[in-house]
């Protein structure tokens, strides 16, 4: 039977080395399917190979390997302080820092200054040997094991055939300048990798827990690990929350930045949920445990920034299977250079002396030029950053295929119950018979109003339904809590439901109804312009509840689903940052639709529409402007989710967690919108520079090509400019991780 082994690759400095360790162990009898990640340095196998074969093999390869069971925490490696202690780290590079110093005579004192001397050459020979060395080993492994001609091969033939000539400095130069590119590439690597494991610093190890013992409360520090759903844990001020999971006593301010890129504090009480790593405020609180340690929210977020890692942009897929073809081919290349002009064209192989170089050093300098380092590491760095920096930030990429997607889409539809609306009722106006000022008119949330006889109303009808779980209920009661008159008045006795029309029960000696407009028709009175106003509410797809005391009618308060406070911001910013159109689509009246559009400014609207509807207008959309995202739950705008070009789900942290965060192609996180006018920006971004790097990287070959070819180029120089072309893509792909526009496009 087929088993799954993982292992963690070390001492991989560009995704070359990667390439060149997944081939070598693809090829062990046994082995079904292997792929590695060159960002989390996991190889994953699909077969019946023995570990000990695996290892052997990739240790043959020149590289370090430690099998992983799947419990440890990711990339749990410190990363250096600064090059030269990466440099010191391992041994390799200290051999490439050794050369680097053997080779410093042969540069000033040949190279520049012209002096010839035995012992010269011999400083520089033993250079190339130094630096060298682990890069001929790997190329003798990779075309012994792997059957491939890599990057080490190129750079291996080269060196040779450089002192074969007798062009003993360059042959130095040319090992010591790419093992320390290659090292600094590595380096460069691992920074961007501490993005990920900055996610995993910030997850404690231990809890508090709370256990009841002979009638007095234990509290005992445990491993998380340890923990299971349903047991009681405590947090106290400024500590770190370590699980998922319901407070149960005490009352906070919560960080939730480390999971959702929230900047403002979330206020916590009883019954409200909170998210493991995230930092407690002011209170202490007691937490009941929801979800065990490994599928807390936390935990599947750093693992699925790690998958989506593994899943190659399209840029990436390209230029990987480029690469495979292109080495070996400027191997067969170099040979024709060498080989041709002297044949046929009676042109010198050897160098002729002075300044001219002959052919075979042309062509051995093509190998050096024709290096890939900076093609190949040109996209996954990028991608890298990018989907780390939104990890950061509350949003989460499935894979780099994703980050590409979203910044090519002209146009996004938003679902709107649940996506730009909160998805639940809310207290939006109140109008009392009694108010002495102008009635409440205008949508707004929260309520907030000076008006005595209003506020009063309020606290008359939350007495009455407190004991009600129906949505329109624990609307008053969340209005009353925020105006401060939640306990004006005792629980109203003597309650009644009315099924279907509302509620009624006794407070203070008076019979206190809060019903439906259609209830109020028949049996109490109340102004023709109450009447009037309640209908044009319900034709906006609102909910008035009128309130009467002892038959006389006291007032209205008019609930309603309520738009996001981040909806109307987040659209102004997408429709500056260039899209085509910003659509809303819903299932709603269209009276109802045209007045959430008002408000939150969308450019259509699509209203009525049943969940096939809505994937025909997705497809319309395509069919219009080209590539388009959807955003929606995650869970009830599925199909129109998957039909999109890109899915995007929202509130991953929050309710419906699991099913949010694997549906979608793209998660934001928290509920607020406006982290998608900065997923859009980094995608795109992100899309412009992985074109820059490709241009540069292969500008910058052909500029070399030409130099070469002209017989003006040296190899140290060829070398010198691949790898200053490596670090400046690496560094130009880095850039992402600091990236933080949320706005227009500029």
């Amino acid at each position: 039977m087929s088993v799954e082994q993982i292992y963690h690759i070390s001492g991989m400095d560009c995704t070359s080395c990667a390439q060149t360790v997944e081939t070598g162990v693809r090829n062990l009898p046994g082995v079904e399917s292997c792929s590695i990640n060159f960002t989390s340095e996991k190889l994953r196998i699909h077969g019946n190979v023995s570990p000990a074969a695996v290892i052997e093999r990739v240790e043959a390869l020149g590289y370090g390997v430690t099998p992983l069971t799947g419990l440890e925490k990711p990339m749990e490696a410190a990363a250096p302080a600064n090059f030269l202690h990466f440099l010191w780290g391992r041994t390799e590079t200290r051999l490439a820092l050794l050369g680097a110093i053997l080779i410093l005579p042969g540069l000033f004192l040949n190279e520049l200054g012209g002096v010839e001397h035995a012992w010269i050459d011999l400083l520089s020979v033993a250079a190339m040997v130094s630096a060298g060395w682990p890069i001929a080993r790997s190329a003798l492994q990779s075309l012994r094991l792997s059957r491939e001609i890599n990057i080490n091969v190129l750079m291996s033939v080269a060196a040779v055939g450089a002192v074969i000539i007798g062009a003993y400095t360059e042959a130095g130069m040319v090992m010591v300048l790419f093992a320390l590119g290659e090292a600094l590439e590595g380096y460069t690597a691992g920074r961007a990798r501490n993005a990920i494991r900055s996610l995993m610093e910030v997850v404690p190890n231990v809890a508090t827990r709370l256990r009841r013992v002979e009638g007095r409360t234990v509290e005992d520090v445990v491993n998380i690990h340890d923990l299971a759903v349903g047991d009681l844990i405590a947090v106290r001020p400024g500590e770190r929350i370590p699980m998922d999971g319901r407070v149960v006593g005490g009352r906070s301010s919560v960080n939730q930045a480390p999971i959702t890129g929230e900047s403002r504090l979330i206020e916590k009480e009883i019954g409200s949920d909170v998210l493991a790593s995230s930092i407690n405020g002011e209170g202490a609180l007691e937490i009941e445990v929801t979800k065990p340690a490994e599928d807390n929210t936390i935990s599947r977020l750093i693992a699925m920034v790690e998958e989506a890692q593994e899943k190659r942009a399209p840029t990436q897929r390209f230029v990987d299977r480029f690469a495979r073809v292109y080495t070996p081919a400027v191997m067969v290349l170099a040979i024709l250079v060498a080989a041709i002009p002297p044949i046929f064209f009676g042109q010198p192989f050897l160098n002729p002396g002075g300044e001219t170089f002959g052919w075979l050093y042309r062509g051995l300098a093509l190998l050096v030029v024709a290096c890939p380092c900076a093609l190949v590491i040109s996209t996954p760095v990028t991608i890298i950053s990018a989907i780390s920096n939104a990890a950061r930030h509350g949003v989460l990429f499935k894979g780099g295929v994703f980050v590409e997607a979203l910044g090519r889409v002209n146009a996004i539809a938003f679902d709107k119950t649940g996506t730009l609306t909160i998805g639940s009722p809310a207290v939006l106006s109140i109008r009392s018979v009694a108010c002495t000022q102008s009635p409440i008119s205008n949508i707004q949330y929260p309520v907030s109003t000076s008006c005595e006889p209003c506020i009063d109303l309020l606290a008359l009808a939350h007495a009455v339904e407190r004991r009600s779980e129906h949505p329109l209920a624990r609307a008053i009661g969340d209005a009353s809590l925020r105006q401060g008159v939640a306990d004006r008045y005792a629980p109203a006795e003597n309650v009644t439901a009315l099924t279907g029309r509302g509620v009624v029960g006794q407070i203070e000696g008076r019979q206190i109804t809060v019903g439906s407009h259609a209830y109020f028709e028949k049996l109490i009175t109340h102004p023709p312009l109450e009447c009037e106003r309640a209908a044009a509410e319900a034709a906006l797809g609102y909910t008035p509840l009128m309130v009467g005391g002892d038959d006389r009618y006291l007032g209205t308060i008019t609930v309603a689903d309520r738009v996001r406070e981040s909806s109307q911001a987040a659209v102004d910013a997408l429709r500056r940052s260039g899209l085509k159109a910003v659509v809303m689509l819903t299932g709603d009246s269209k009276s109802t639709a045209a007045a959430i559009a008002e408000q939150v400014g969308v450019t259509d609207v699509r209203a009525e529409l049943l969940p096939d509807q809505k994937v025909a207008a997705v497809e319309e959309l395509q069919r219009v402007h080209g590539s388009i995202a959807m955003v929606g739950d995650g869970i009830n705008d599925a199909p129109a989710l998957a039909t999109a070009d890109v899915g995007i789900a929202i509130g991953g942290a929050l309710g419906g967690t699991n099913q949010a965060m694997e549906t979608a192609d793209v998660t934001l996180m928290s509920d607020d919108l406006r982290r998608l006018p900065f997923a859009l920006n980094l995608s795109r971004a992100a899309r412009a520079t992985i074109w820059i790097n490709v241009i540069l990287s292969i500008g910058v070959k052909a500029i070399f090509f030409v130099l070469v070819l002209m017989g003006i180029g040296t190899m140290w120089m060829a070398v010198l400019a691949d790898m200053g072309t490596s670090l400046l893509v690496t560094l130009n792909g880095m850039r992402l991780l600091r990236y933080d526009k949320t706005g227009d496009r500029d």
